[in-house]
């Protein structure tokens, strides 16, 4: 061990001192065991050769000491996905509580991902908690309490959104739906606004003379506001908000002067009564995406109103059906059938 480290006593205990980067460190084996001291100082001397040095100090770093930095993190950022990480670090503490962050490898984290398939939770669900995991590792090599982390694999998941509404369901659906609901339901099927932005529109937000409404960046999910033209139904459904407005509730789409809440059983009994498939309320933002498209909005205008920042997001809203396939064959059909002699026509 000599010019690579040393073995010294401090009471009964013995202690190794070693060298990283021109710095020494000084470590306690917690042991009176002299060849215990010296088994330390050898795992430690491989570890500085190998660039891999992990040390007391990380160590004692835990899987609970990651999950505080990554919720302080979410918080100091001020992130609106907080919620979303804190149901991923409860389903990983379930798995990793007690484990300290050196002992959280590659093969342990493939266990997990395992262990979560077993109880049936989807891959998309365990890419979340994965994503999570990853970022918390992150911090802590950032903060210099980690060297390094371990590779985190991904699941292999279908990103495709596949729900949406076709006219028909959709008045269905607007028929069986309590009153104090029909117009916020309506209003995300034309908009193609998130349910938190429509939520959270207020009377500030809408320019009545000019036919526009501003999405604020604090209440857009991507921090980014953006205009919403008022026209035909869109319209009608703001003039009627504009008729029931009152002075001590600043939202435009309300019940009883209070926000609209949470109205998941309303939402499934409509959905049955409609005979529907079970559909999300996230679904009327996909089908406005595909009605854009549709429509012939280009891509750029559609994105812009909808307020996807990526088009890869985009293109996973705009959803090719059944129905779309075989308009598209009635198509070609029709082009072929124009351009073929006439003696075929007869």
């Amino acid at each position: 061990m000599r010019g690579m480290g040393r073995v010294f006593k401090r009471g009964t205990v013995y202690w190794v001192a070693y060298y990283h980067r021109g710095k020494e460190y000084r470590e306690s084996s917690e042991s009176e065991n002299e060849s215990a001291a010296k088994k330390l100082l050898k795992k430690r001397i491989a570890e500085v050769a190998q660039g891999r040095l992990i040390g007391p100090n990380q160590e004692r770093v835990t899987f609970d000491d990651l999950a505080q930095a990554l919720l302080a993190d979410y918080q100091i950022n001020g992130r609106r996905s907080a919620r979303s990480a804190r149901l991923s670090i409860s389903h990983l503490r379930k798995f990793f509580g007690f484990d300290r962050a050196i002992d959280i490898t590659t093969d342990r984290i493939k266990a997990y991902a395992a262990d979560r398939q077993k109880a049936s939770a989807a891959n998309a669900s365990i890419n979340r908690e994965l994503a999570a995991l990853k970022r918390m590792f992150s911090l802590a090599v950032q903060d210099g309490r980690l060297s390094n982390a371990p590779y985190i694999p991904s699941l292999e998941e279908d990103n495709a959104r596949h729900g949406f509404l076709d006219h028909a369901a959709f008045v269905a659906l607007i028929a069986n739906l309590p009153e104090y609901l029909r117009d916020p339901i309506a209003f995300l099927y034309l908009s193609g606004w998130r349910l938190g932005e429509m939520k959270a529109l207020e009377w500030c937000d809408v320019d009545l003379a000019g036919k526009v409404v501003r999405l604020r960046p604090e209440i857009s999910k991507n921090k980014d506001g953006r205009l919403l033209p008022l026209s035909g139904e869109l319209f009608e459904i703001i003039q009627r908000a504009q008729a029931k407005r009152r002075p001590d509730c600043p939202f435009v789409l309300h019940r009883d002067g209070e926000p609209v809440g949470d109205f998941r059983k309303a939402w499934s009994k409509a959905c049955r009564a409609a005979g529907l498939h079970p559909i999300l309320v996230h679904d009327l933002r996909r089908t406005a995406v595909r009605n854009m498209v549709r429509a012939g909005i280009p891509d750029r205008i559609a994105m812009t109103l909808s307020g996807h920042k990526t088009r890869n997001i985009f293109d996973r809203y705009n959803i090719v059906s059944e129905s779309d396939l075989a308009s598209a064959t009635d198509c070609k059909r029709t082009f072929v059938s124009s351009r073929l002699c006439p003696r075929f026509n007869c």
